[in-house]
């Protein structure tokens, strides 16, 4: 009975030992293993046995980080001060450089994104970035990824979030965008005008050529006319019914003159 209590201590060091020195790994974390301080390499997913006192394992996310910038501050190129912020989608792909070469990767790709975002978008004016954010997205994902490689980073994705824009800068582009179509309105009156006077113009000489078209078409304006539910019914008269009378005139007014 005595030797109960040594017993349940025995089995409580062994379990604190066990859970001390033997890790389990998901299947998205590897341990990046220091023995007696010095890197012997990355290791899992699985269990992972650590030797007591000499080493030590660092836990690494293998999956895709989202990463929220927060935001900035932007003088654009025109000198327009805007706020603007990102979302950059990064992953690591080497533990072993993740934890070697910078103190805490995460806080690095934040800090680096934060200044990129401010440093590319000061070179740009309002428009390009409004009209061409594609390209400006694939240009900060270039930048950010090329000077996280080191670390053992891959950048896969930036996106510029969102745009707030001065509410003077949003009335001046309002103005704009109503100038503009005020603008494409007139030009497609006058190329109506220009289609419609071309069609007359043609439609003159069918009937100058054909001159009973002349009198169809005055034919079909009284049937238009007459449709119409009115008590008054105006009737056109071509100017070719007086020109007799306007000829006899004429003649006559030569006869006085001899």
């Amino acid at each position: 009975m005595d030797f109960l209590p040594a017993f349940f201590v025995l089995i409580f060091l062994t379990v604190v030992f066990i859970a001390a020195f033997v890790k389990i790994l998901n299947e998205y974390e590897r341990g990046v293993i220091f023995r007696l301080g010095r890197v012997i390499g990355a290791k899992g997913p699985g269990m992972i046995v650590l030797i007591p006192m000499i080493d030590r394992m660092v836990r690494i996310d293998l999956r895709t980080i989202t990463l929220d910038i927060p935001p900035q501050d932007v003088i654009t190129r025109d000198n327009v001060t805007i706020k603007v912020n990102a979302v950059v989608y990064f992953k690591v792909i080497d533990p072993n450089r993740a934890v070697i070469e910078v103190e805490n990767y995460l806080m690095a790709t934040s800090k680096l994104a934060q200044t990129t975002l401010r440093s590319v978008l000061g070179q740009v004016e309002l428009d390009e970035l409004l009209a061409a954010r594609d390209a400006i997205n694939h240009r900060l994902r270039e930048i950010i990824d090329a000077q996280t490689e080191p670390w053992g980073v891959k950048v896969a994705n930036v996106e510029v979030k969102q745009i707030d824009l001065p509410v003077e800068m949003q009335r001046a582009m309002a103005r704009q965008a109503e100038a503009e179509r005020e603008r494409r309105a007139k030009v497609i009156a006058a190329e109506g005008e220009l289609q419609a006077s071309q069609k007359l113009s043609e439609a003159a000489k069918v009937m100058e050529a054909s001159p009973y078209t002349l009198q169809l078409r005055y034919l079909q304006t009284i049937a238009e006319i007459a449709s119409e539910k009115s008590t008054h019914t105006i009737v056109p008269l071509p100017i070719d019914i007086f020109r007799p009378f306007f000829e006899n005139a004429a003649a006559l007014l030569q006869k006085k003159e001899h």
